[in-house]
């Protein structure tokens, strides 16, 4: 991304192409680490656990050509609770009024149920232009043939052609991801910035650190309890200094509790300390970060509770 871009002039604004891409998938696909990876910084939270995604992120890519702007979205998934609802529903409303639909698949695995409910999707869409993007080609080609052979036969079945493109690139090595966005800047359509240039993210400040401290529980919880693990900013006061960031750790049950805090505090520690140099580095300002646990028995299943912590519109 650049870091400065003079402002367009009228003949200038008609040579940039802006334009709107929704970003779907299944969970775990990889959705959120190519979107960093295409942006060339972290704007999307990335776990090795699925279903971290939680929000709607509008990540903002401008250069010389144009702006394009990535929606992600959470991953699609089995939905019981109320908060895997909403995100699939956040997820599945994302494509209304974008201009490229790009469908992000693990090709290091074979297709889920989840991957043939997105393709029927993507071939039900048709008045979106659609990339079908296989992620993680670093790894051993376990989908392409299943994916393309379901792709023929749902044509098939439902007695209609789609143009689909079809896009190999690897998140963690960047190998293909150039070319994806120079695919991505050719389909949007001219037109002026849609947000301002100096602008990677129209996620609210409160929500990025939010989102930064539960990624660092993610990462050392693994799969023992992360989805049941929510944080909210209490308190932001920012000061020339430095900022003081008081948050709320969120678990469903008391016995949750204590593994959240760890032996003697060591985990809830070392969470701290990494959350607060990943926010110090995102907003360039000396941080000071205080975390508290709360109890907050089946907040998943909460209505306002998901409302406050802005998975619910």
């Amino acid at each position: 991304m650049m870091e400065t871009m003079e402002e367009p002039s009228g003949e200038q604004e008609m040579n940039l192409r802006c334009g709107m891409v929704a970003v779907v998938g299944a969970a775990n696909a990889g959705k959120s680490s190519l979107i960093n990876r295409l942006m060339g910084e972290k704007i999307s939270i990335v776990s090795p656990v699925a279903q971290t995604t939680r929000n709607q992120i509008r990540a903002i890519h401008t250069e010389e050509r144009g702006q394009v702007v990535f929606l992600d979205t959470p991953g699609v998934h089995q939905a019981k609770k109320p908060l895997n609802q909403q995100m699939n529903k956040m997820a599945r409303a994302s494509i209304e009024g974008v201009d490229v639909l790009m469908l992000v698949v693990d090709r290091s695995e074979k297709p889920a149920l989840e991957v043939d409910g997105w393709i029927r999707k993507v071939l039900k869409e048709d008045g979106v232009p659609a990339i079908l993007v296989m992620n993680k080609c670093d790894r051993e080609d376990r989908a392409s043939e299943a994916l393309k052979t379901l792709w023929a036969q749902l044509q098939e079945e439902k007695g209609k052609e789609r143009p689909l493109t079809w896009v190999t690139v690897s998140a963690e090595t960047g190998k293909g991801c150039d070319a994806l966005l120079e695919d991505l800047f050719q389909r949007m359509p001219p037109g002026p910035l849609l947000f301002p240039e100096d602008m990677a993210s129209d996620f609210p400040r409160k929500l990025v650190m939010a989102d930064i401290i539960r990624e660092k529980f993610f990462h050392r919880l693994h799969q023992e309890l992360p989805h049941s693990v929510a944080v909210w900013i209490e308190h932001l006061n920012e000061t020339e200094k430095e900022w003081k960031v008081s948050a709320v750790v969120y678990v469903r049950a008391q016995s949750q509790k204590g593994i959240v805090i760890g032996k003697k505090g060591r985990l809830i520690k070392a969470v701290k300390g990494e959350a607060a140099t990943d926010i110090a580095e995102a907003y360039g300002q000396r941080i000071r970060l205080e975390l508290n646990v709360k109890v907050e028995k089946d907040w998943d299943k909460n209505f306002w509770m998901l409302k406050k912590l802005g998975y619910v519109s």
